[in-house]
């Protein structure tokens, strides 16, 4: 049998022709963020989750993978807020909850005995869980205060009950959910601490995005939450980081 063979340049060029469909193809499969879902009428939990691409979520499942599955719209929904400056592909929501667990670790030396760290540092992985169908709700979409609370309650109760109710009994669906509502009732030390992480976290961000963006950005129309921290032991965190920015502004101005 003769053995047939191809010179070195013709199997190079084939590779590279591959390689290049290849990467055209992926250049334009965009699968990084995902796009708040719109409904007709008046909004529903039954209606987001229908729009959503895939299989749908099986219920009532003793298997933790369809909340699992869900978690991952976390990850692809985009905090709204910094849109209005051009920041188009900013940070997610769970970058933002996974900072704030992370903060809530080094809760200030004169607090933390006060606080129960665990359940905090749950807390700012659960508390804005909502926003995975809900979306990033912010003061110029002019939603009312009570709409957006429904639409989230609602939501928490379709993730802890639709899809945890038979998972371990339940109970960890019951967890995160009495969570949640803790930090929306914010009736409780640990809720006052992470609603101030909260704000720490988003003035990082806004020093962070300014750096990035060598001062052609200015974002501090977001000053304005320092003054709504609550918690005297964490107020030095926000005094710091907002005369980081004053020195930075000074380098640029």
């Amino acid at each position: 049998m003769v053995k047939q063979t191809f010179p070195v340049s013709r199997v190079a060029d084939s590779y590279s022709s591959l390689t290049r469909r290849v990467s055209l193809t992926r250049s334009h499969v965009d699968l990084g963020f995902t796009p708040v879902v719109k409904v007709d009428g008046d909004w529903t939990v039954d209606k987001v989750v229908k729009e959503i691409p895939g299989p749908a979520l099986v219920e009532g499942s003793s298997s933790p993978v369809p909340f699992f599955h869900i978690l991952e719209r976390l990850k692809t929904t985009k905090r709204e807020g910094w849109r209005r400056f051009g920041i188009y592909r900013g940070e997610s929501i769970s970058d933002h909850m996974y900072r704030m667990s992370l903060i809530s670790m080094f809760a200030p030396p004169a607090l933390a005995p006060r606080l129960d760290l665990p359940k905090c540092i749950k807390m700012a992985l659960i508390h804005d869980m909502a926003e995975l169908l809900v979306g990033d709700i912010t003061p110029v979409d002019k939603v009312p205060k009570p709409e957006k609370s429904r639409r989230e309650a609602e939501t928490m109760d379709y993730l802890t009950k639709n899809l945890l109710r038979n998972v371990a009994g339940g109970t960890t669906g019951e967890d995160i959910r009495a969570i949640w509502q803790e930090y929306e009732d914010s009736k409780t030390l640990d809720s006052h601490f992470v609603h101030d992480v909260d704000k720490i976290e988003l003035l990082l961000q806004m020093n962070e995005y300014e750096r990035r963006g060598e001062g052609k950005v200015d974002l501090g129309e977001f000053v304005w939450v320092s003054k709504r921290i609550a918690l005297p032991e964490m107020k030095a965190w926000a005094d710091e980081i907002l005369q980081e920015r004053e020195a930075f502004w000074k380098t640029e101005v």
